[in-house]
């Protein structure tokens, strides 16, 4: 089911096209690349819920490696964010109004990311990343400011989100993360996701995992890193055929199986994350005793029941929520982790039970437990952006 390794086709990396008005080459099976950026003119479409837009045109400025170099001090070691196989983020400085390049430590906190681009799929991600987020617009999208291509510099200016990732509220703080800031997490995301699948033209997530969860000063999530994002089709049975990229638990078996992607997949992942809340573990860890090692494989048969749904909660927020609440997320984790996907509900389904939830979870005082613990009361450690 949920797999714990990385896994790559042998196929080489797909050749890009300058075609974006060709609807049939976004449609087709092939994995495809839309280069000519700032005019994805297949996004226009009216949204299911009414709090986002999909704008006619890109809202993004465009800056020069200079503008950028200056805005972070040269890219200063002292102002790196985060580091992987994504490239960099480094904290950076615009103007408020303009968005014009300000001086470090002057202006409004951006976050800019310099990619690795010696690689194809690196420009290939850039390019998804300005068409995608360039022209959708939601409180739970991560806000793309600006973008810089110049030689074979490619970089990305997003919105500054001060608490880092759900990846480190989750698995790195030194007291759990409160139960009640959880569930609103899960909203937020659930709200970006089902906004993506909601459109004329759906967009498929691909890659939904805690890492890309980011939360703003009020613990607002916002959804980032769409450079994997693809088009796709809101009916169950109809997919798109793409090269298998390098996925670590959160990957849905009909991707690893076939290379097939549905709108249906992204519910999956969501279901894994999910999985992860509830019980305060990552869904993949080799140090846990044999049998163990998937978080899925091992729990998902308990979610279903009532009486052992209970046993698999976080002990860290013992307390802090009603066993009518455990029953509830362990039936929508389950179905969001259906091995059939067209067995999984959809994105709004999952974000209507998600806010009842929210509603019924009335804390029920444990005299076994300690005091809940608060937002303010515990530390994190260092954030790793991965935008």
């Amino acid at each position: 089911m949920g797999l714990c390794v990385s896994y790559f086709s042998s196929s080489p990396p797909s050749k890009m096209t300058n075609n974006l008005s060709n609807g049939a080459d976004i449609w087709s099976t092939k994995e495809t690349t839309n280069s000519n950026v700032g005019r994805p003119n297949q996004l226009l479409g009216a949204l299911s819920d009414g709090s986002g837009q999909i704008l006619e045109s890109t809202n993004v400025k465009v800056y020069s490696f200079l503008n950028l170099t200056n805005a972070t001090m040269n890219f200063k070691p002292d102002f790196m964010l985060g580091q992987g196989g994504f490239g960099e983020v480094y904290r950076g400085w615009i103007d408020a109004e303009t968005l014009a390049p300000s001086i470090a430590g002057s202006g409004m906190t951006v976050a800019v990311r310099r990619l690795n681009s010696e690689y194809v799929h690196d420009f290939e991600d850039w390019q998804t990343v300005v068409n995608f987020l360039g022209m959708l617009s939601h409180p739970n999208l991560v806000k793309l400011l600006g973008h810089c291509r110049e030689g074979k510099e490619l970089l990305l200016v997003y919105e500054f989100m001060s608490k880092g990732s759900l990846s480190d509220h989750l698995f790195q703080r030194t007291e759990p993360l409160p139960w009640d800031l959880r569930i609103k997490i899960m909203i937020g995301a659930a709200r970006g996701l089902a906004f993506q699948h909601g459109s004329q033209r759906t967009v498929i997530y691909r890659e939904f995992n805690p890492s890309n969860i980011l939360l703003d000063w009020n613990y607002e999530a916002k959804i980032s890193d769409l450079g994997l994002a693809k088009f796709g089709s809101s009916q169950a049975n109809s997919h798109v055929t793409i090269r298998i990229m390098e996925t670590y638990g959160y990957v849905a078996p009909e991707y690893v199986a076939t290379g097939h992607l549905y709108v249906k997949t992204d519910v999956y992942g969501f279901g894994v994350v999910l999985l992860e809340i509830m019980t305060g573990l990552r869904v993949c860890d080799r140090k846990r005793p044999h049998g163990q090692e998937n978080l899925v494989d091992w729990l998902r048969p308990k979610l279903s029941s009532k009486n052992k749904v209970k046993h698999i909660m976080d002990k860290g927020i013992k307390g802090q929520y009603s066993s009518k609440v455990a029953t509830e997320m362990g039936r929508i984790t389950f179905s969001c982790t259906e091995p059939d996907p067209r067995k999984r509900p959809h994105m709004m389904e999952v974000l209507d039970v998600l806010e009842h939830i929210q509603r019924i979870n009335l804390v029920v005082p444990d005299p076994s437990s300690t005091k809940p613990v608060t937002a303010s009361s515990s530390h994190s450690s260092p954030h790793h952006y991965q935008y």
